[in-house]
């Protein structure tokens, strides 16, 4: 039977709950998965096949008890069609007030190019998940509702409306972050940016990042990861290695991003970035190290 419970669920953090529906076969979703676990418990339904299987694996679930409203439900979407309107209703009726994404991976974010997206989900690519999530839940916990905080029927319009940025307000004036463009064209919109999300662009330049950028926080617009800008990085982070790193690429892949972590950046964020998904970032790069891989069958606990 649906949920009576109609509380709010901005829950404390400590208690904050994801529900994972799918399989994270892909790597990409590997990684979002793994970000994820960072903030949430994370409680996974893998072998749901319909929309029935879903409801039976999330009641069952080990680590969410009876009565308790997920803070947000992820769909695994490795592909075009992956889950139908059913999947949804199907969700909506168990948790009324959970909000539910569509987490898409390189392939599944052509749906977007080929089809309308499900009504009432919000769809989020695998590389924008950190950022964003950092961003909804500071939002939640200064008290706003933010986009996560509507209901799942609420327009797209709606939750763009509520997520309007707001600058936060630093004594300190703001992080010192140092900008890398590779074309000089692009320097000033991302200043622009960054002064958005409250931060001191102290050094800006083109090309590659030097190895005495004065600020702790370096922000990359390399448009392409490849090779030898993985081979700068490698020498980057040697040289400096409590200098935080956030790329920006043109089409973030998995297997690249996977490459760029190991190599020690902190995010790889995708271009055109958002405020919101770059300002998120930038909060969360103070939280915890990273935790072991994200893998099914297991569940996360929140840190």
């Amino acid at each position: 039977m649906p949920s009576n419970d109609l509380r709010p669920v901005t829950i404390e953090a400590s208690r904050r709950r994801a529900l994972w529906v799918g399989e994270a076969r892909d790597v990409e979703l590997v990684i979002a998965g793994r970000r994820l676990a960072e903030r949430m418990a994370v409680v996974e339904a893998p072998d749901a096949r319909s929309a029935g299987a879903i409801w039976d694996a999330a009641i069952a679930a080990d680590g969410l008890p009876t009565g308790t409203t997920p803070a947000l439900v992820l769909l695994a979407t490795d592909r075009p069609g992956r889950w139908q309107i059913d999947d949804t209703i199907c969700l909506g009726r168990r948790w009324p007030l959970a909000p539910i994404v569509s987490l898409l991976t390189s392939l599944g974010d052509g749906r977007r190019r080929s089809g309308p997206p499900l009504p009432g989900v919000e769809d989020v690519v695998w590389h924008d998940l950190p950022g964003r999530l950092e961003h909804w839940l500071g939002e939640i916990d200064a008290g706003r509702p933010g986009p996560l905080g509507l209901p799942s029927t609420a327009r797209r319009e709606e939750r763009l409306l509520e997520g309007g940025f707001t600058r936060p307000a630093r004594s300190d004036g703001g992080l010192a972050v140092s900008l890398v463009a590779a074309r000089e064209g692009d320097l000033e919109p991302l200043v622009d940016l960054l002064r958005l999300t409250g931060r001191r662009v102290v050094s800006r330049s083109c090309g590659r990042p030097r190895f005495d950028e004065p600020a702790p926080v370096l922000v990359w617009d390399l448009v392409s990861l490849d090779g030898d800008a993985l081979d700068w990085l490698r020498m980057l982070i040697a040289n400096r290695p409590g200098l935080a790193v956030v790329l920006l690429e043109s089409f973030p892949r998995g297997d690249s991003t996977e490459a760029a972590l190991r190599a020690g950046a902190r995010a790889v964020l995708g271009r055109p970035v958002s405020l919101e998904s770059l300002a998120g970032t930038l909060a969360g790069l103070d939280a915890a190290p990273m935790r072991p891989a994200f893998a099914l069958g297991r569940r996360s606990e929140a840190r």
